[in-house]
């Protein structure tokens, strides 16, 4: 299923919320009691403000009671003290939750796209999934804070409000509401408009990201090909299409509070001209009109707010409906529920294995196997299926028939982390990450000791580079390991290997970008990798597999030649072809 198609279905929001509530906000329900008991009794101090309104008129200003101001203006002034206080301790509460809920719901999101098979990267673009990771949870957290913040507070003091209103006179509270009605209509059509145009914003979110991270990712290609104003007017339109959507989106959220404006002028306007006459009349006194239409006053900023929230709340509910498409992406290879156990010492084959991305044919039959401790080399052209091959034995892509066994133990019959924990593997460009060159080589491998380490640094020749790094292991690599060259780069993912010393290698174009004598160190360090090892290669020099037990020649997903590099060039086929044109002529030997 696209992701980027689900958005736009029917959002049931409370069900939406009702998720996240179950998942990442139940879990502190102590914690939000007490909030919500502090706010609760914040909100209700708001009506007692109102009601000193009263008193303050009838007993102070008419009465002249100097005794009864005073106690009046220490009231009001303890509300307000009780308020400060209550306010900073709920708000911190809320914040840490906030942030809590935030930070789960995102590690456990980016966990969740981790665990999906490879063919779900290749139908969504980086972009769309770092909107999701980052935007969209980002979303719902800042919506999340300001609901708790501000919503239900409001929301309690809007009844506190309400109970005094209703308290002093209920015909002038219906009076007060008559605009009420004219909200309905007006507000589901702006709540409808407002979602429509939040999922278009997020789209368009997503769609920024993914031409920056192209852009940054390929900054040499557009330096190269003077690509700079074609890709920064790509980006422009982009933004400017961002600020139209966001401008429609803010004209769905400004409908609302602009209604409750209409709506509480109506209610002002009437209660001002019915509470007068009775007041006029003698039915009503000053203090009373005062504390109601101070609770209405009062009333009408909250209300404000919560009519402005409701546009949030249809932007949190896209955020939430596109991050739970993600969640509900499941990924296909599954590890069978009784995993079998198996050896690595044995021999890995391949029997008739078929393997096929929609209605092209990748692998078509493919059947060899690969000796334990002895080394297996597969060439030919580019897109013949040497890396799916890879990708097939290590569980990446399923194969659509045949079998694909290690030590006898077919690959779909064991839990895929305990398989690829017996391969290392080192690719054409092997990914480094933005930490320092010791943390690139021991990844997650933090109790080896110094000894070990040491002598993997010696034997992936990263010795012979170190001592020109300004802080040694310590040296910062840069994003994608930018601050070191292509064979610094390859020797630190050979380290890699070593240090993992898995039974199984798999060597993907390892030498294929390097200057020569990069390739010869590098070589030399692969050679040591390889030894007594169960060893793939993928090479297209040809010069580096010369030596292998076995070279498997494909083309166009089928195995067309086998053998020896002395017997294939003998047989004067497929393989000597190649050697002819790599070598200029000469078959190599």
């Amino acid at each position: 299923m696209d992701i980027k198609s689900t958005s736009a279905k029917y959002i049931n929001q409370r069900k939406l919320f009702a998720w996240l509530w179950q998942g990442y906000l139940r879990r502190h329900i102590w914690i939000l009691g007490l909030i919500v008991v502090l706010m609760m009794i914040e909100g209700s101090m708001i009506g007692g403000l109102a009601w000193m309104m009263q008193p303050l008129f009838d007993g102070v200003f008419e009465g002249g009671s100097y005794a009864q101001l005073w106690n009046v203006g220490a009231i009001v002034f303890g509300l307000f003290l009780a308020r400060g206080i209550l306010s900073v301790v709920h708000r911190v509460l809320m914040t840490k939750i906030a942030k809590e809920s935030v930070a789960d719901l995102q590690n456990d999101l980016l966990g969740h796209i981790l665990r999906l098979d490879l063919g779900f990267f290749s139908r969504h673009a980086p972009g769309y999934l770092m909107e999701r990771v980052n935007g969209d949870v980002q979303s719902v957290g800042t919506i999340w804070e300001l609901l708790v913040r501000g919503a239900a507070r409001d929301f309690i003091g809007l009844i506190s409000l309400f109970a005094v209103m209703l308290s002093i006179d209920w015909l002038w509270t219906l009076v007060a509401l008559m605009g009420a009605p004219l909200l309905l209509g007006p507000s589901l059509i702006a709540q409808r408009y407002t979602r429509k145009q939040a999922v278009k914003a997020r789209d368009v979110a997503a769609n920024m990201a993914t031409r920056l991270n192209e852009a940054l990712h390929g900054v040499s290609t557009i330096k190269l090909n003077g690509l700079e104003s074609y890709y920064t007017n790509r980006y422009r339109t982009l933004t400017q299409r961002q600020i139209k959507v966001e401008v429609k989106t803010l004209f769905g959220t400004a409908v609302i509070p602009s209604l409750v404006d209409i709506m509480s002028g109506i209610g002002f306007a009437g209660v001002i001209i019915y509470g007068g006459y009775e007041i006029i009349s003698g039915a009503k006194s000053i203090g009373q009109f005062m504390a109601f239409f101070s609770a209405l006053g009062l009333a009408f900023e909250p209300l404000r707010r919560l009519a402005g929230i409701t546009g949030l709340i249809n932007a949190a509910s896209v955020s939430i409906q596109r991050m739970q498409d993600i969640f509900d992406q499941k990924p296909k290879l599954l590890g069978p529920e009784a995993p079998k156990p198996f050896s690595t010492t044995g021999d890995i084959e391949f029997k008739n294995v078929s393997l096929s991305f929609s209605d092209i044919q990748v692998l078509d039959n493919i059947s060899f196997v690969a000796s334990a401790g002895k080394t297996t080399a597969l060439v030919g052209a580019s897109g013949a299926g040497k890396t799916t091959i890879f990708n097939a034995l290590t569980r990446l892509y399923a194969h659509n028939s045949g079998e694909i066994t290690v030590s006898g133990v077919s690959n779909a019959e064991v839990d895929p982390r305990a398989l690829r924990a017996c391969i290392s593997v080192v690719s054409q460009d092997s990914l480094l990450f933005d930490e320092t060159l010791g943390d690139n080589i021991i990844l997650d491998a933090l109790d080896v000791n110094t000894e070990k380490l040491e002598g993997v640094i010696s034997a992936a020749h990263i010795a012979d580079f170190l001592p020109s790094m300004p802080n040694g292991m310590d040296t910062e690599v840069g994003p994608r390991g930018s601050n070191l060259s292509g064979g610094q780069r390859q020797r630190v993912a050979i380290a890699r290997a070593l240090l993992r010393d898995t039974p199984i290698l798999l060597l993907d174009e390892a030498t294929s970008a390097l200057d020569t004598k990069s390739e010869v160190l590098v070589q030399n360090a692969l050679e040591k990798l390889s030894q007594d090892r169960t060893t793939l290669v993928i090479a297209h020099r040809l010069s580096t597999i010369m030596a292998a037990d076995q070279i498997i020649v494909m083309d166009k997903g089928r195995i067309v030649e086998r053998g020896t590099h002395e017997k294939l060039i003998a047989a004067r086929g497929y393989y000597s072809d190649l050697c002819r044109l790599q070598f200029g002529g000469s078959d190599g030997r």
